[in-house]
């Protein structure tokens, strides 16, 4: 096998012509007929036992030259694409047969590469990190939480309900009259003023005892998930069986001490400030490394092929769906329920899938310019993580995962490693307050969601899953 020429024709693509010696091909002409010969009936021969020359007489003695092309044409590509010395990202495409007989073959074909990549700068890199701090009310919250995870449920008698109490409710929606699918629930525990379901439901509970049989008129919104009730006018008929509220224990050393390790609420709160300020270092931590990563992708200089952001998104795609199948929901139903289809699935994954390949080959270049290496005994001590956090056979591991990717991901590791501890922390700059027309600060409006809701219920929205490193994801899809 010979690589006969490599000509860089466009930007991250290569033209190549490769062929096979005439001995090669002969052998790979053998193979394919001793893999092949029992699709081919000769008469006089029992099926696949017919001789080579006899079914090349019979179909023609090219019979055998292609299933020996498709045999050999994956590990001819794979010699060429390492003697010249290119790194291919895609499968070849615009693959030609130049010439073809029984002394071989010659095949041209072309290939996009990884792009060539410069970096502005991936050390002392700068980026803003927030000073953590410890609000008296971000505690109380945590008390109150407490306080209500140990609450009791006490059914009021004689009042009406308001705003907090829970009500237990059969409920039936009517469209023009009609009742319509998933408008009914039976013994539904509401907490009024919950929001969860639509605008306007919930108050109109309120002021209503328990026994008592009504109707509540709502309209859905608009942007409402189900078409066929967006906009529509509702009754729904309701009996209200029974009213509870929340009985909250009393805030004090005997309930700090059923509920945690600590005797007074002096200490209590005390730990639950340290906890609340690890946990917010650890997310401006997060935020930090997330800047400077932003950081180090905007510093990349390389024209990135569109097949490689494709297959990122190919691969979050994928990902996503599996996360998808483990909680026993199907892609088609999952984009039904959000109104959408796979382009635009695809289309929402685009700039994250720009953002991650450019983070790869940043990293990759820096792992080129560190000159890092990674030893068998680092590879084996990560497939074995695998292992243990799949509950899998090592051998299986090692199966399922190719020592080079996970040698590629521990040095793309060790880069970003470099980049974090050489990177410098700036104080946040607190952001000028918006103003409203009349002078008053405005409030920034939520980002709608494309969330459908069930006929009376709000369903939050379902994120897609984050991308996990390549080599772990075969051994998920293993289980």
């Amino acid at each position: 096998m010979s690589l006969k020429s490599c000509e860089k024709v466009e930007t991250n693509v290569y033209a190549l012509e490769i062929s096979i010696e005439s001995d090669a091909f002969k052998a790979a002409v053998s193979k394919a007929y001793a893999k092949n010969k029992g699709k081919y009936n000769v008469p006089g021969f029992r099926k696949g036992k017919a001789p080579k020359h006899i079914i090349e007489t019979y179909y023609g003695k090219e019979v055998f030259w292609y299933d020996a092309i498709d045999a050999e044409y994956p590990v001819l590509f794979d010699e060429a694409v390492k003697e010249a010395g290119i790194v291919p990202v895609a499968a070849p495409f615009e693959d030609e047969i130049v010439s073809l007989d029984e002394n071989g073959f010659v095949i041209k074909l072309k290939v996009t590469v990884k792009p060539e990549v410069e970096l502005k700068a991936y050390k002392g890199i700068k980026a803003e990190k927030e000073k953590v701090t410890v609000k008296k009310t971000e505690i109380k919250e945590e008390v109150d939480r407490a306080l209500e995870k140990d609450a009791k449920l006490v059914t009021v008698e004689g009042k009406a309900a308001k705003k907090g109490d829970i009500a237990t409710i059969d409920f039936e929606g009517f469209v023009d009259g009609v009742a319509f699918e998933g408008g009914k629930g039976e013994s539904y525990d509401l907490e009024l003023g919950s929001g969860n379901f639509i605008p306007g439901f919930e108050d109109q509970v309120i002021g209503h005892k328990t026994g008592e049989e009504f109707d509540i008129d709502v309209t859905f919104p608009e942007d409402y998930g189900a078409e066929d009730l967006a906009g529509k006018a509702c009754v729904f008929k309701i009996k209200l069986h029974k009213i509870m509220k929340k009985e909250l224990p009393k805030y004090d050393d005997e309930f700090v001490k059923d509920i945690s390790e600590f005797d007074t609420v002096a200490d209590y709160e005390k730990s639950l400030e340290e906890e609340i300020k690890a946990r917010k270092e650890a997310a401006a931590d997060r935020a930090f490394e997330s800047a400077v990563m932003d950081t180090l992708v905007d510093n990349v200089i390389a024209e990135i092929p569109a097949v490689m952001i494709e297959k990122e998104i190919d691969n979050q795609v994928s990902e996503f769906e599996y996360r998808l199948r483990a909680q026993g929901l199907a892609m088609d139903m999952y984009l039904q329920y959000l109104g959408m289809d796979i382009a635009a699935l695809r289309d929402s994954y685009k700039e994250g899938a720009e953002k991650q390949v450019k983070l790869r080959l940043a990293l990759e270049k820096i792992t080129e310019l560190e000159k890092i290496e990674i030893s068998d005994e680092d590879v084996e001590t990560e497939l074995k993580s695998y292992a243990d956090a799949y509950d899998m056979p090592l051998d299986k591991i090692k199966t399922l995962v190719a020592a080079e990717d996970v040698k590629a991901d521990l040095a793309c590791r060790k880069a970003m490693d470099i980049v974090k501890e050489t990177a410098v922390a700036g104080a946040k700059k607190k952001a000028p307050a918006k103003k409203a027309a009349d002078g008053a600060e405005a409030e920034a409006p939520a980002e709608e969601k494309p969330a459908k809701k069930s006929a009376a219920k709000k369903t939050a929205e379902k994120k897609p899953a984050a991308k996990k490193a390549p080599a772990k994801k075969k051994a998920e899809d293993a289980e």
